[in-house]
C-alpha cells in the first residue's frame, strides 16, 4: 500500500508542479523528499508521514496563488482522502503542511511533531548553500527584483505580513531569511548539514562584495 501510495503522489505532484517556477519545481521537492527521507531514518521518525508531507509540501505555495496559505493543505487532504489514506495519516501530513513554512515562525505555531521538525529541515535545508543561493535569485528574476542596492538595508522582520509583502532586492533575502535559517534547524543530522551550508553562503556573501566594490 506504501509503495503505490507514495508512486501516486509522486505523479500527482509531477502533475500538478510541471509549470511551476524553478526554485519550488517538481526537482526542488525532489531534493527535499530524499533529504527528509535520510534524516526520517536517522531520527527514528514514522518515513510514510515524512516522505508524504514532503511530496505535497509545496503543491499549492501561497507565494504562487495570491497569498492563499489553505489553498496547499486543502489540495493535499483531497488528494490523500481521495486514495482511502487513514485519516489520522491525512491530519497529520496536512498539519505538517499548514505549520512548517519559514513565515509562520513570526507567530505561535499550535502543532509541533518529529516529523514535522524533519520536513521542515529538509525544505530550510533546501534553502541553504549553493541550491540555496541558485533558487534565490531565480525567485528574485522570476519576481524582477534587483539584485542589490546598497542604498535598501536588511529588514529584521518581526511580523508575518511585513516578511510576506517584502520586495527587497535579492542580496536581502539573505539577511532577512537565509542565514536565519541555521539556527532554526532542529533534527541532529540537519543541524550538521546546516553548517557547512551555512558556511558556504557566507563564503559567497564575502566574495559578492568584493566584486561589488571592484576589489576582487
Amino acid at each position: 500500500m506504501s509503495e503505490a501510495l507514495i508512486n501516486q503522489t509522486v505523479d500527482f505532484v509531477k502533475r500538478t508542479l510541471q509549470h511551476a517556477e524553478g526554485g519550488h519545481d517538481w526537482w526542488h521537492i525532489h531534493r527535499v523528499r530524499k533529504l527528509a527521507v535520510s534524516i526520517a531514518k536517522q531520527e527514528q521518525a514514522n518515513i510514510l508521514i515524512v516522505e508524504l508531507a514532503a511530496l505535497l509540501h509545496d503543491i499549492a505555495d501561497a507565494k504562487f496563488n495570491g497569498g492563499n496559505e489553505l489553498e496547499g493543505p486543502q489540495k493535499a487532504a483531497a488528494f490523500l482522502q481521495s486514495l482511502g489514506v487513514d485519516d489520522e495519516v491525512v491530519t497529520h501530513v496536512v498539519n505538517i503542511i499548514t505549520y512548517m513554512s519559514f513565515k509562520n515562525s513570526f507567530e505561535t505555531v499550535s502543532f509541533q511533531s518529529l516529523e514535522m521538525h524533519v520536513v521542515q529541515d529538509a525544505d530550510r535545508l533546501d534553502a541553504l548553500g549553493a541550491i540555496g543561493i541558485a533558487r534565490t535569485f531565480n525567485y528574485g528574476g522570476f519576481k524582477n527584483r534587483l539584485i542589490y542596492d546598497p542604498t535598501i538595508p536588511p529588514q529584521v522582520h518581526t511580523q508575518k505580513e511585513d516578511y510576506k509583502n517584502s520586495t527587497a532586492p535579492t542580496i536581502n533575502h539573505f539577511y532577512e531569511k537565509l542565514l536565519l535559517l541555521k539556527d532554526t534547524i532542529k533534527t541532529t543530522y540537519g543541524k550538521q548539514l546546516a553548517e557547512g551550508r551555512h558556511a558556504f553562503m557566507e563564503q559567497y556573501l564575502t566574495q559578492f562584495f568584493a566584486e561589488w566594490e571592484g576589489e576582487n
